[in-house]
């Protein structure tokens, strides 16, 4: 019996939420399962990602290990977390203050993580500094800075936790990072340097680790709209710039460029729920590398393998674009 094509449409939304109902359910029985017992350590857990990831974790068993640069919004995370949960199902969170631009403190801030529960099952390392401006204009100051917040505190925290896992044989590091590790784009000199500094530091460390039963993980996502589901971005995670515009501020004389459509859809963005479930997700199947973009963006990172040459064309034409070259540095 024909299906009426009035039903079709309706038929097509009930299928597809039902479908999505499903996906949550899954991905909500994974988080119990997955990390129950587990201990599970989040750097800069006051971020937009960081309370969504925490929040789903956090019913999921596992024993929370929260850190971030600011005691007041930790707390505040703390006391949401725990009202309203069943305590005979959660774990009581830990706080620790750590803040990565303080190289000189975390090696104690690493102890201090270790000493909450004595070892580290998951460690998610997911804080971030941004910067956006000309090359000539920032200094050697702002570009260590820069390195010490994306690089050398990171690194240094898991020195600090690896011999522990090392010891246990057994753990997993799971590094958030952003994709301007892998594709670089004009105005961002220093945080896009950082950002493959660190790729490269957790690439070098799954192959060294792996004899030790460890997993190491990375996650290259785009722009983080928090806008999508109300959160607030991190305080870690600063910008000498607002956030990026959307697509209607484009100019109309380059909205048909090939920069330009890549730049709109650099910053359709992720929401911190996606990516606190793509987190949970790589912890389940041991995932060593993962994506979490729009097809434009991965089409953008093949042309920069295949056709490097075709590829750098197309951005140094956006720069010398003068309109395209200000969406750039917004």
């Amino acid at each position: 019996m024909a299906v009426p094509s009035v039903m079709v449409l309706p038929m097509f939304v009930v299928v597809m939420a039902g479908i999505y109902y499903v996906y949550n359910e899954v991905i909500r029985f994974m988080s119990k399962s997955v990390v129950r017992n587990k201990v599970v350590v989040i750097t800069d857990a006051v971020s937009g990602m960081g309370s969504e990831c925490a929040r789903l974790l956090h019913k999921g068993g596992a024993r929370l290990v929260l850190c971030g640069p600011s005691w007041d919004k930790l707390e505040s995370l703390y006391d949401s977390l725990c009202s309203g949960s069943d305590p005979t199902q959660t774990f009581t969170p830990k706080l620790v203050l750590l803040d990565f631009s303080d190289t000189a403190g975390m090696q104690d801030s690493a102890a201090d993580v270790v000493e909450c529960y004595g070892c580290v099952d998951i460690m998610i390392c997911n804080s971030s500094m941004k910067i956006k401006a000309p090359v000539q204009n920032l200094s050697l100051e702002m570009d260590r800075n820069i390195m010490d917040m994306n690089y050398f505190g990171p690194i240094t925290l898991v020195k600090g936790v690896l011999p522990s896992m090392i010891s246990r044989r057994t753990g997993h590091f799971l590094l958030v990072n952003s994709i301007q590790g892998r594709l670089s784009v004009p105005f961002r000199t220093s945080y896009a340097a950082s950002k493959h500094a660190v790729q490269a530091f957790f690439d070098c460390l799954r192959a060294e680790v792996e004899e030790y039963g460890i997993s190491v993980s990375t996650i290259s996502h785009t722009y983080i709209n928090a806008s999508q589901n109300g959160t607030e971005p991190s305080s870690s995670s600063s910008s000498s710039s607002p956030s990026p515009p959307s697509s209607s501020s484009i100019p109309s004389k380059i909205s048909n460029s090939l920069l330009a459509y890549l730049y709109r859809q650099l910053n359709h963005g992720v929401t911190p729920q996606d990516l606190a479930n793509e987190i949970v997700r790589t912890v389940d199947w041991k995932r060593r590398e993962v994506l979490l973009a729009h097809p434009i963006p991965q089409l953008a990172l093949c042309l920069r393998c295949l056709l490097p040459s075709a590829f750098f064309s197309v951005v140094a034409a956006g720069v010398k674009d003068g309109p395209m070259a200000e969406q750039l540095m917004k």
